[in-house]
């Protein structure tokens, strides 16, 4: 085991990484989904603020409006059903958005995934010695060590704020109720915001941290690689798309191909087969392109497009498109023919000034 280990140096590929994804398996930051949490529930809380401390004044004096008041079970009935509902009333917001904000705290990282698999029964997660194993693990230890220094962080900074507020508590206790609420909330904010900074910047390094840790761990062999390349070359699916961009490379090589043609003869417009005859190096001319359809209308574009010029000789061009595949030479039984039209190329005096221009054979 420990040699495969050793061998996983490749970068996972994109089928492994999707399979990874199916099974549940993304990269994770909890720190980033508490951070989002964390936001939204506390804007969403002092953007309530004033309606907060509105139901918490009226749920005050409706308690002192009962001073002096002989309690019996009706009243105290009535005293719990408004307090749960006052209760309810300014939590649920807060809640739900807080519901809100963890679900979309995991989509922003690695989208939306539906899969049953990690709640799936599975005999191996209840193995102890296995269980055991992962409880000391680097990773299990790693993880222990990021909560100790979040929680020690934060609570650090949290206690230097609230001593520096609790110097203040003399002085509050001074103010009317409102005026406690409001320096209560101007409080709230600061230290917040203080925490909200200490969380982001923890939250930024974990989510460094978790895509490193989970690249790695997908990291491959070369073997691995050349089995799953092996696999997906039997795929039927995976073998068209090969197929199809094969064609399409080989497709755009030809039309580039055009550009150093002789002649592209045409049918005019339903066939073209474009010709180039280097006689030092060939004894007879060559078929770099040909095409029906719109696949001659591209041909004579770009011959156009490169000052090669076009030649409209209809049975020639039918008889050679059948007859040749690209980089063919042509047979010898219409050398003839291909003579002539590459002889009217060759005399012309003054061929930029043909090019682009069709001439039409007999």
């Amino acid at each position: 085991m420990a040699g495969e280990d050793q061998e996983k140096t490749e970068e996972p590929t994109s089928k492994k990484i999707e399979d990874a994804r199916k099974e549940g398996n993304v990269p994770k930051s909890q720190d980033a989904a508490a951070i989002v949490t964390l936001i939204i529930g506390v804007t969403i809380t002092l953007f309530m603020m004033s309606f907060m401390g509105e139901r918490i004044v009226n749920l005050y004096r409706y308690y002192q409006s009962f001073i002096g008041v002989e309690f019996d079970l009706r009243i105290i009935q009535a005293i719990m059903i408004k307090s749960i509902f006052e209760v309810l009333i300014i939590l649920a917001p807060i809640v739900l958005s807080i519901m809100i904000a963890g679900v979309l705290g995991n989509i922003m990282q690695f989208g939306f995934i539906f899969t049953t698999k990690p709640i799936m029964p599975n005999l191996g997660k209840i193995n102890p010695l296995k269980g055991l194993k992962n409880l000391f693990s680097l990773k299990k230890i790693v993880e222990s060590i990021k909560i100790i220094l979040k929680v020690g962080i934060v609570f650090t900074i949290a206690f230097i704020v609230l001593l520096k507020f609790m110097q203040e508590l003399p002085r509050v206790e001074l103010y009317t109720m409102v005026a406690q609420l409001t320096w209560l909330r101007d409080r709230a904010i600061v230290l917040a915001a203080i925490v909200i900074v200490a969380f982001l910047i923890i939250a930024v390094l974990d989510v460094f941290l978790v895509r490193f840790q989970y690249f790695k761990g997908l990291r491959m062999s070369k073997q691995e690689i050349k089995d799953e390349y092996k696999q997906m070359e039997g795929d039927p699916q995976v073998k068209g798309r090969i197929r199809r961009l094969q064609m399409e490379a080989a497709r755009r090589r030809m039309i580039q191909d055009v550009a150093g043609a002789d002649v592209v003869i045409t049918n005019p417009t339903h066939y073209a087969v474009a010709i180039r005859y280097d006689t030092s190096k060939e004894q007879a001319p060559r078929v770099v392109a040909k095409g029906v359809d719109f696949l001659a209308l591209r041909i004579k574009q770009v011959a156009y497009e490169n000052n090669v010029v076009v030649y409209e000789n209809p049975p020639l061009a039918r008889e050679l498109y059948k007859a040749c595949d690209v980089n063919d030479l042509i047979p010898r039984e219409m050398f003839k023919a291909v003579a002539e039209v590459l002889g009217f190329v060759y005399n012309t005096n003054n061929k930029s000034r043909l090019a682009g221009q069709v001439k039409k054979g007999n």
